[in-house]
């Protein structure tokens, strides 16, 4: 019998694999403007179709996406910020800000972001770190946090620039990442949505001497039912540049989109980041893949039956611990891999609740789900002093 259930054990130590169907899923892109492309399911961050996704490129103005997240994330209520001289002396797009002028740092943010102003990223990193240096550290750190190995920033609003750690640039794939923090992460990421979905807005410097106005620019907003934000970039270097997010039925797809075409073909990120947000959305549903695995009881060494103390091929049933519903975006044919490990033997005490095993759900290779298997019930050891407390009863008896 110990043999048996050591042979079972075994069985179920060695990894299976379910699959769960979506539904039918359209074909995926074959043909796209994008140099670099990614689609990715906001949720998991897993991409979930990528064109040279690692290829190193420059960004443009899709930068202004992390130095709005890490003003929001740092600036003061309330706070004032004075343009200097280098501020104002940056190239188009601009605010116009002139030195030595103060602004509320919240109202440069829809600069920043709605009309995509040069000059305010500038007077906007230098309000929360000093220097545009200081604050491209600031921007390299948190990259580094997301896991971005690909990206270095060396200006606060894209422009195209060295320094002694390279050319500002980043990938589809840690652009997308980036956006994903913005939006589905950070702790002001409703703060983010607000400003970037913010049509039109007006202030004026805090002397209220000029007056200022700021359209939103990001079409994308107006093109599918579901669009939550997004940001244009162009420079010379970089081509146009997109990276934008849409939200459909509880899921959630971003789309960054690298070198996309080049004057005269500013049409060429919309058409791209449509067919991308349509492929997603057509193909990938969320589906739950908890699997009721079978596991078999666990021989105990060395336990005692208290019912039946001259039993000694003693087992304990064991059970996974955890919530029974695993929601998981999923297109087409893809499975989700369940690896199911069980101790083949247990020596006693044995309490209930021990762990004994584990139940791991992934996904590509990569870990979904983990949840614990323990002991159903517990076992006592049979020592010496459960042998002098047996003879006792014995003797009494």
């Amino acid at each position: 019998m110990t043999v048996c259930l050591l042979m079972i054990c075994l069985l179920f130590s060695v990894p299976g694999k379910i699959s769960v169907r979506a539904e039918e899923s359209t074909e995926a892109p074959q043909e796209l403007y994008a140099r670099s492309a990614v689609l990715m399911d906001a949720d998991s961050g897993r991409v979930l179709f990528g064109k040279e996704e690692n290829e190193i490129r420059p960004m443009a103005s899709t930068t202004k996406i992390m130095t709005c997240i890490l003003a929001l994330e740092n600036l003061e209520e309330g706070q004032v910020v004075t343009a200097s001289a280098y501020a104002a002396g940056r190239p188009k797009v601009r605010l116009g800000v002139k030195e030595q002028e103060r602004f509320y740092l919240k109202d440069l943010l829809y600069s920043l972001m709605l009309e995509s102003h040069n000059d305010s990223a500038v007077v906007i990193a230098e309000g929360i770190s000093g220097t545009t240096s200081d604050f491209a550290e600031l921007m390299n750190r948190k990259a580094r946090e997301l896991g971005c190995e690909d990206t270095h920033f060396v200006t606060p609003n894209g422009l195209d620039e060295s320094d002694e750690g390279g050319a500002h640039s980043t990938t589809a794939r840690d652009l997308a990442t980036i956006m994903r923090y913005c939006i589905m992460q950070s702790p002001c990421r409703e703060e983010f949505l607000a400003i970037t979905q913010t049509r039109n807005y007006q202030f004026s410097d805090v002397e209220g001497k000029r007056n200022f106005s700021c359209v939103n620019h990001n079409a994308f907003l107006d093109m599918m039912e579901g669009a939550l934000t997004g940001k244009t970039g162009f420079t010379s270097e970089a081509g146009y540049c997109y990276v934008g997010a849409v939200r459909r039925d509880e899921r959630t797809f971003i789309v960054a989109l690298l070198a996309c075409g080049w004057p005269n073909n500013k049409g060429y990120k919309w058409k791209d980041t449509r067919k991308l947000m349509e492929y997603g959305i057509d193909s990938y549903q969320y589906r739950d893949v908890w699997e009721d695995v079978a596991l078999p009881e666990v021989p105990v060494r060395q336990g005692v039956e208290e019912e039946n103390p001259y039993e000694t091929e003693l087992s304990v049933p064991v059970r996974v611990e955890g919530k029974e519903e695993i929601p998981v975006l999923l297109g087409g044919d893809e499975g989700v891999e369940i690896k199911t490990e069980v101790k083949d033997s247990l020596t006693a005490p044995v309490s209930k609740g021990d762990v004994v095993g584990s139940v791991r759900y992934l996904l590509e290779g990569e870990e979904i789900a983990f949840y614990e298997v323990v002991a159903g019930e517990s076992v006592r050891e049979r020592d010496l002093n459960w042998a002098l407390l047996w003879i006792t009863r014995l003797t009494l008896l």
